[in-house]
C-alpha cells in the first residue's frame, strides 16, 4: 500500500510542487550530464547512491541533478530513464531525487534541435519520435514539465543557471509556478522567467562582478532563507569552483565527453559542503 501511494504521488506531481526541504542529513549534487550516461553512473556509484545494477542504495540521501541531462551527448534518454527509476526507488527508502530543469530541457521541449546528438535521435527511434516524446505533452516532455527549476535544501539553493536581479526578490516557489504556467501555456505571453535573465539561462553569478550581481545574490539568499547557491550551466573544466566568498558554487565541470572535463560532485550536510571525485 505504501509503495502504491508513493507511486501515485509521484505521477500526480505532488512532490514536484514542493521546493524546500529542511533537516536533510546528506545531499549529493551533480552538474550538467549532457548525454554522458557512463560519467553520470560513475558519480552515482562513487557517491554510493546506486549499486552495480543501478538500483538506489542511498537511503535517505537527497540527490540533486541541476539540469541539462540532454543534448551534446548520445545517451540522454538512458539518463532520463535512470532518473525516473531512481525517483521512485529513493522515496521508498526515505530519500529523494531532485531533477531540475535546465535550458536544454526547455529547448528540446520547444523543438529547438540545435545541440541534439545523433545518438539521442537514434535512441528514440528517429527524429519524429524524439520530437513527439519531448513535447510538453509527450512521454518525456510531460515528465520534464512536472519538475522544479529551483529548490532549497537546508541552507543551500539549487538552480540550473543562476538568479538575476530580475528575479532575486521572488521566492523560489513562485518562480517554479511561473515556469510551470509558461510551459502549460505553450510559451504564450512570456513572463521572462524562461528568457536570458531567467533561472535556466542567466550566467551572471558565474561570470559577472560588481555590486549589482552581488546585491542580487544577497537578496535571493535572504528571500529564500539560504546561505549559498549551487549552480550548473557554466562550464568550469578545472573542476568545481566557488565565487563570492563561497556563496556561489559552480558544479558544471564539463563531465560530458563533448567537453572533456572532470567528473566531480558535491556532498552537502547541515554544516557545509565538500568536493568529491567518483
Amino acid at each position: 500500500m505504501r509503495f502504491l501511494l508513493i507511486v501515485f504521488l509521484v505521477f500526480a506531481g505532488v512532490y514536484g510542487h514542493q521546493c524546500t526541504w529542511d533537516d536533510v542529513e546528506r545531499v549529493v549534487a551533480v552538474g550538467d550530464v549532457h548525454g554522458d550516461f557512463n560519467q553520470f553512473v560513475s558519480i552515482l556509484q562513487g557517491a554510493e547512491l546506486v549499486d552495480s545494477d543501478l538500483n538506489w542504495i542511498g537511503g535517505e540521501t537527497h540527490l540533486v541533478q541541476t539540469g541539462d541531462i540532454l543534448d551534446r551527448g548520445p545517451d540522454s534518454k538512458a539518463a532520463m530513464d535512470l532518473i525516473m527509476t531512481l525517483e521512485q526507488q529513493a522515496l521508498l527508502q526515505g530519500g529523494y531525487v531532485h531533477f531540475l530543469l535546465g535550458n536544454h530541457e526547455l529547448m528540446l521541449m520547444k523543438t529547438d534541435l540545435r545541440y541534439v546528438h545523433e545518438g539521442e535521435i537514434l535512441s528514440h527511434g528517429g527524429i519524429k519520435e524524439m520530437v513527439r516524446a519531448m513535447r510538453p505533452d509527450g512521454e518525456y516532455g510531460s515528465w520534464l514539465a512536472g519538475h522544479n527549476a529551483a529548490i532549497r535544501i537546508n541552507s543551500a539553493l539549487f538552480v540550473h543557471a543562476g538568479i538575476s536581479e530580475d528575479f532575486s526578490s521572488i521566492p523560489f516557489d513562485s518562480i517554479n509556478e511561473m515556469v510551470r504556467d509558461e510551459i502549460a501555456r505553450g510559451w504564450a505571453e512570456p513572463s521572462g522567467v524562461l528568457a536570458g535573465t531567467g533561472p535556466v539561462w542567466f550566467r551572471g553569478l558565474a561570470v559577472d562582478t560588481g555590486c549589482v550581481i552581488e546585491q542580487a545574490l544577497e537578496e535571493a539568499l535572504e528571500v529564500n532563507g539560504a546561505d549559498f547557491i549551487v549552480i550548473g550551466h557554466t562550464v568550469t573544466i578545472e573542476g568545481i569552483t566557488t565565487r563570492f566568498d563561497g556563496r556561489v558554487v559552480m558544479i558544471d565541470t564539463g563531465m560530458s565527453e563533448c567537453y572533456g572535463g572532470t567528473a566531480q560532485y558535491l556532498v552537502l550536510d547541515q554544516d557545509g559542503y565538500e568536493i568529491h571525485f567518483p
